[in-house]
């Protein structure tokens, strides 16, 4: 993809001039600018991602904003990895900026202790000028419960997406991904020959492991009950999972390692052509895209497929906070409806790489098809499910996650060959042992 700031003409000059002119950016399905008099200056931390023509496309909409309301604006680019040790740092010290982007988790934990201002005002106003949010990252971002109202306005979304071999699946006879796990398992044995692997799932103690946790999920499993309280991993629904997985494991559909993987594992087996599927959050398709363009033209992207009781699909939205204390909450407030403007969301959307958030952007050039990655993120974005749902999304799932329960209790079926009956009861046992702390 080229990266030219003039491929859909977004300028600087058309930054300052949609910056300024509120009545040209409310025809194009954004919002006009209350003009702010006095000259103050506001800093703004934002993400890195993985392209220097979106971190342009952000600064020069955030000083257009602040030029056309007289506020002096300073845009400091922060690694994702490193977001939250520096805002935790810069609580400490009181140097918190005045808006910043912030991932599901910091918002969770931060939204608990005060630290943000509500938003619920801007994000009814941008929510109805765009024609709703989707239901997935609205309430994945939704901080009511514990902050008693919204403290963010989410403007991208990730997840896990499936991506496929298309030029091995379609002389095979199948040109559309794959609706269920059980029509996974059968595209993956079309393509299973050696030296390539059907499935490249983990099902190691990694993070990618714990997609296992939705596929059970979408079989009908529970993690615990309604109250979050109570573990409700030994259910027939669960033994209905395991007889899905052991049947693709026996076929011999998992690629050599799987149980063992890294936290790359996954991602250089796909990269390397040695498995047909994957299920990523997009990094291996932005390096295919750099290092090896014919895979990438060769990659078909979708979301998950669905179990017996519908597709569980955890979106991750990624969002943008205003510090509570700031001096410049009102002047937040409007650089995120600026922010939220259709022509600057088109052209960013394309090179950050985010699914949409708002409805309208269904309709934004970007997701005109011809972007693969995108059209992946759109279909995650309409179709996937708040955290950890249907179980609650609390410290004790959390712990569960992180002590990875769900790939032990694979790995005791398929390595070390107990029944389902035994390993489940250690996998009840573990989860409950961990759910009783809190």
């Amino acid at each position: 993809m080229n990266e030219t700031l003039n491929r859909a003409g977004w300028t600087r000059r058309r930054v300052l001039a949609s910056a300024a002119g509120g009545v040209a950016l409310a025809a194009a399905g954004a919002f006009p600018m209350p003009a702010i008099a006095q000259s103050k200056k506001l800093t703004y931390w934002g993400g890195l991602v993985l392209s220097d023509t979106a971190h342009k496309l952000l600064i020069d909409a955030v000083t257009a904003w602040g030029a056309a309301n007289n506020v002096e604006t300073e845009v400091v680019l922060i690694n994702v990895n490193e977001i939250t040790q520096k805002v935790s740092a810069a609580i400490a010290s009181g140097t918190l900026p005045d808006v910043f982007d912030v991932g599901l988790e910091l918002l969770t934990l931060l939204s608990r202790q005060d630290v943000f201002a509500k938003v619920d005002d801007v994000y009814e106003r941008i929510g109805n000028a765009h024609g709703g949010w989707f239901e997935g990252p609205a309430k994945a971002s939704d901080m009511t419960a514990v902050a008693g109202g919204r403290t963010a306005i989410p403007f991208g979304v990730s997840g896990n997406l499936l991506m496929r071999r298309k030029d091995l699946l379609e002389p095979a006879g199948f040109t559309e991904p794959p609706k269920t796990w059980d029509e996974l398992v059968t595209q993956a044995v079309a393509i299973n020959k050696s030296p390539l692997s059907g499935l490249g799932l983990a099902l190691s103690n990694v993070g990618d492991g714990n997609l296992q946790t939705s596929v059970l999920q979408s079989f009908g499993g529970r993690i615990a009950d309604d109250a979050g309280k109570k573990v409700m991993l030994d259910s027939p629904e669960t033994r209905l999972w395991l007889t899905w997985l052991k049947d693709a494991w026996d076929k011999g559909l998992f690629a050599p390692g799987s149980t063992v993987w890294d936290g790359s594992g996954d991602n250089q087996a796909y990269l390397s052509g040695q498995v047909g599927f994957i299920a990523n959050t997009g990094s291996v398709a932005v390096a295919a895209r750099k290092d090896d363009p014919e895979l990438f033209e060769q990659t078909g992207f979708s979301a998950l497929p669905a179990g017996p009781i519908g597709t569980i699909s955890p979106v991750s939205p990624q969002s943008r906070v205003i510090n509570a204390k700031s001096p410049l909450v009102e002047e937040g407030k409007s650089l995120l409806e600026h922010l939220a403007n259709s022509e600057f969301m088109n052209e960013y959307f394309q090179y950050a790489i985010w699914g949409p958030v708002l409805k309208d952007q269904e309709q934004l050039p970007a997701f005109d098809g011809s972007n693969t990655i995108l059209n992946g993120l759109l279909d995650l974005a309409k179709t996937g499910t708040p955290p950890a749902y249907p179980d609650v999304f609390n410290a004790a799932y959390a712990d569960m996650s992180a002590n990875f329960i769900i790939p032990k209790l694979v790995q005791r079926v398929v390595v070390d060959g107990w029944d389902f009956d035994k390993a489940i009861a250690e996998g009840q046992a573990s989860t409950q042992a961990i759910y009783d702390k809190y």
